[in-house]
């Protein structure tokens, strides 16, 4: 698994739901399929049962009433709507400070606070660098690929999850802030060093285009944040006329659901991309029309695939608009809704869950690909998209 230092997981969550959404690759505390009806929030967590909604509106309740009370007796509110959530059965029901919440939302606009580093857990559990971010603290500081992060701050990083060295990397709420210094022990072959780095207001790029040997374009989309789904339709429309595309979705764990609904237009002449429900009432996303419906298209996926990034695939997929290779996906398909409390923390909490075109849930299931490929997954992208005819 690898990560990018974006965000870490909030110190306050309930570790259950502690999944670190990523944005290139990492993991984010909160990714899920969508704060609906206001789908222009925060995607977060997915409960375990694709039915019906696992908590009510009553939950929601019992969580303010919990906090207001904790308020009243000179507790802190924020610690009774997490023994709240716990409460109610939600396995990814959590509660964040508003300034954890403040955080995300700020990262879905496309910006967040950091070094600018990708790192990946060898087997051995040495953690290596895998990308340096250009014009980041950590480019400045002479990093490279390759290089091998041996400590944060003091902590020794060998055999940790890579979710974990991020939130070092990044920083808890209090000391997140650009400006704020993280001191890195690295090596490269035989020399160790250290180097304090500043962290600083960098952009998340998370749509990268490239153009392959005979035409063939490959899009990634490493998370929807906000106008992301705009880039894929930039990048559909430049793309060499009537050559494949490849939709690169592996280690997308999702973002904003408008923004994967607009990269769904690019590829669909409008129709149908999702039906979901909110506490039992069913809505449904439809595509934009006017997208490219004919240029062949392969869209790869993996076990970090999830929310936002399924919902896209799921769409492709039923309406025969996409061969999918790869393994199969994370299954994370539910709706969470925010509630802010008396001290401005929030709680979210599952009401609900998402279904591709076809009435297939997602939720604990994931999606199965087209064709399943666990190496050479690009390659064989090619071979299929030389047989569709590209």
């Amino acid at each position: 698994m690898s990560g990018r230092d974006l965000f870490c997981p909030p110190r306050r969550i309930r570790r259950g739901a502690a999944l670190t959404l990523v944005f290139a690759s990492l993991l984010v505390a909160g990714a899920a399929t969508g704060s609906f009806p206001d789908v222009d929030r925060l995607e977060r967590k997915s409960p375990s049962d694709p039915g019906r909604s696992a908590v009510s509106a009553k939950a929601h309740e019992d969580v303010a009433e919990a906090a207001e009370a904790a308020m009243a007796d000179g507790k802190s509110p924020m610690e009774a709507a997490e023994r709240a959530v716990s409460r109610s059965g939600d396995r990814w029901g959590a509660v964040y400070s508003q300034g954890e919440y403040e955080e995300f939302e700020e990262a879905l606009d496309g910006q967040y606070t950091g070094v600018g580093l990708w790192a990946r857990r060898e087997r051995d559990g040495r953690i290596e660098v895998t990308n340096v971010a250009p014009g980041s603290p950590a480019a400045a500081a002479g990093i490279h690929k390759g290089d091998r992060l041996r400590s944060v701050d003091g902590k020794k990083v060998d055999g940790r999850p890579v979710t974990e060295v991020v939130s070092f990397l990044r920083g808890d709420a209090t000391d997140a802030a650009a400006g704020t210094t993280v001191r890195l022990g690295l090596e490269r072959g035989t020399r160790a060093w250290s180097r304090t780095l500043h962290r600083a207001r960098l952009s998340t790029d998370d749509v990268t285009v490239r153009t392959l040997v005979g035409g063939i374009t490959v899009i990634r989309i490493s998370a929807f944040t906000k106008g992301s789904g705009e880039q894929v339709r930039d990048a559909v429309r430049q793309a060499p006329a009537g050559a494949g595309i490849i939709l690169d979705l592996r280690s997308n764990s999702g973002g904003l659901v408008t923004e994967a609904v607009t990269a769904a237009s690019a590829f669909l002449d409008g129709g149908l991309v999702a039906t979901y429900d909110v506490e039992g009432e069913q809505r449904a996303l439809h595509a934009e029309p006017g997208g490219d419906t004919t240029r062949p298209l392969v869209a790869l996926v993996d076990g970090g695939t999830m929310s936002a990034a399924e919902l896209l695939t799921g769409a492709l997929q039923d309406r025969g608009r996409a061969v999918v290779v790869g393994s199969r996906t994370f299954g994370k398909g539910s709706v969470q809704m925010p509630s802010r409390l008396p001290d401005g923390s929030v709680a979210e909490l599952t009401v609900g869950h998402y279904r591709t075109p076809l009435g297939r849930g997602v939720d604990g299931r994931g999606i199965t690909p087209d064709l399943d490929v666990g190496q050479d997954v690009l390659e064989r992208a090619e071979t299929v998209l030389s047989g569709l005819g590209r």
